[in-house]
């Protein structure tokens, strides 16, 4: 993303909006109207003055920061973010995400453990806030035990917008611990109570292939709910092009990167006879 670009067109198209604003009334009504015009309405410029200032300082204060988003130079962008939060002490939500999701581009998940830590220690608020990267670099490091303790503690976050999904890597880390009586009870719950269909098909997913087999006494229940499952999610994604543009939303959510090869598994599971292009 060209954040130049974009700094310059905001301002830009800023800039005309005022000039059309303080202008327009000179040249179009003369300057006696234009004077009572600009008396009435001066909080509207000031409000517009210091958007433009706001705007422009934000901007020339992380200059550095976008140049290196610019570049996608991962290792001196860490270098810059850990100067800022632990140099500088700026616990910002930002910069430690930011933080985070650079260490795991970068497939650094002993840092984000050790970010982790000193968050704990100084702004726990934040490793709430950013649970699902938390958690999911505890998966990265082989850590199944470490993320299904992790992720239980915070499966009441239920104010959070990711409060399904902290839900769903638990039961994910159960499962890769071998814990399928527990990975299969927090799937079930899933599958009928999620308001995501990417989590109900991919829940319904693992319920069929996974967890029925490694439990063939349940066998029948985990098939029954997975069904369900899949008629949920074709009722909201009734195709497989729907599906792949629901889920390409997660693109942009570095720790989605452990669903890639499940959620192109599930599309096939959840549309079985249905043509590629369908």
């Amino acid at each position: 993303m060209k954040f130049r670009f974009l700094f310059i067109l905001f301002n830009s198209i800023l800039l005309i909006f005022m000039g059309l604003i303080f202008f327009i009334p000179f040249i179009v009504f003369g300057p006696g109207f234009a004077q009572i015009f600009w008396r009435s309405n001066w909080p509207l410029g000031a409000v517009l003055v210091l958007l433009l200032f706001g705007i422009n300082g934000y901007y020339f204060t992380n200059k550095r920061l976008f140049l290196l988003l610019e570049r996608e130079d991962w290792p001196a962008l860490v270098q810059y973010l850990e100067g800022r939060v632990f140099q500088d002490r700026r616990y910002s939500p930002n910069l430690v995400r930011l933080l985070a999701n650079t260490y795991l581009v970068l497939s650094d998940s002993g840092s984000v453990m050790s970010l982790e830590r000193r968050m704990a220690a100084a702004k726990p608020a934040l490793v709430d806030a950013n649970a699902l990267l938390f958690g999911v670099a505890r998966i990265l490091c082989k850590d199944n035990a470490g993320a299904a303790r992790f992720f239980s503690q915070r499966l009441d976050l239920a104010k959070t917008g990711s409060a399904e999904w902290i839900r769903w890597y638990y039961g994910f880390s159960l499962l890769l611990n071998r814990q399928f009586s527990t990975a299969g009870e927090q799937f079930s719950l899933l599958v009928y109570d999620s308001r995501d269909a990417v989590i109900t098909g991919i829940s319904a997913y693992f319920l069929d292939n996974t967890l029925r087999k490694a439990l063939p006494e349940r066998g029948e229940t985990y098939r029954s709910a997975a069904d369900d499952g899949r008629a949920r999610v074709r009722k909201v994604l009734p195709s497989r092009r729907a599906w792949q543009k629901e889920t390409g939303k997660l693109q942009t959510e570095v720790y989605a990167v452990v669903l890639l090869k499940y959620i192109g598994e599930t599309a096939d599971w959840l549309y079985q006879g249905q043509g590629a292009a369908a």
